[in-house]
């Protein structure tokens, strides 16, 4: 099928050594990208990267000096993922304040700070692609998940922006929004709340909790010459928990 095809294209993808991050790097490369696998955990990067034939570089996204670092190592960039973030899960009124600054960093700041730093490059030769992984929290709310929640919210507006600033250099900017997905994040959140997650799977038309590979795959596709129409756009992978 034509358009599918990614050779001659660099993905960087934040978080890749992580679960959801893994099954990207492997759907892209699959596809003929150069995979640059960005993550904190540098052999766990150079691990999924032995295995997918990519390129690991370590980048602590809580640092924008070392952010403004990987962004002049990663070179030309044709694919911007970013899909690295962290949650912590407590109710909002005792929530720490700390907690709020990390997740503000990673969730929010560094994506910002990393499309301003390798946009220019994607505009400048006339296409690009920009994936924003969020939540289906954010769109919908889940308790003790409030500031968690904002900064992944806060995704929306900045994808919609790029989008229609973008637009006329070739670059499309959607956001991707995970339900429940069973991810290392997820697991542990689980270990403190047993059950949690076969109560999570009832409340899912779809009887099931996502697959890392569920949310890969719509990634891939909007990187592709067949979604070059898509923009601007929200896309919930949740198996129907959420429906907008």
């Amino acid at each position: 099928m034509d358009g599918l095809s990614l050779s001659d294209r660099t993905a960087v993808v934040t978080g890749g050594a992580g679960g959801i991050g893994r099954a990207i790097c492997a759907d892209l490369a699959a596809l003929g990208a150069r995979v640059v696998i960005a993550d904190i955990d540098l052999p766990a990067a150079e691990a999924v990267a032995k295995e997918l034939g990519g390129t690991a570089l370590r980048v602590d996204l809580t640092d924008p000096p070392d952010i403004d670092r990987f962004v002049a190592e990663a070179g030309k960039v044709d694919i911007l993922v970013h899909n690295a973030g962290v949650s912590i899960v407590e109710p909002f009124v005792h929530s720490d304040p700390a907690a709020w600054d990390l997740m503000w960093k990673i969730n929010l700041r560094a994506p910002m700070q990393l499309t301003r730093g390798l946009l220019p490059g994607m505009t400048e030769r006339g296409w690009g692609r920009l994936i924003f992984i969020s939540s289906d929290g954010a769109r919908a709310g889940s308790g003790g998940e409030g500031a968690y929640a904002a900064t992944k919210a806060g995704l929306f507006g900045l994808a919609k922006t790029l989008a229609r600033e973008a637009a006329r250099g070739g670059v499309t900017s959607n956001v991707v929004c995970p339900g429940p997905t069973d991810t290392p994040m997820v697991r542990a959140v689980s270990d403190q709340h047993p059950g949690l997650l076969d109560k999570l799977a009832k409340q899912i038309p779809l009887r099931r909790i996502g697959r890392p590979d569920d949310i890969a795959g719509i990634v891939a596709f909007l990187c592709t010459d067949r979604a070059e129409y898509i923009t601007g756009q929200t896309l919930s992978v949740s198996g129907g928990i959420t429906m907008h």
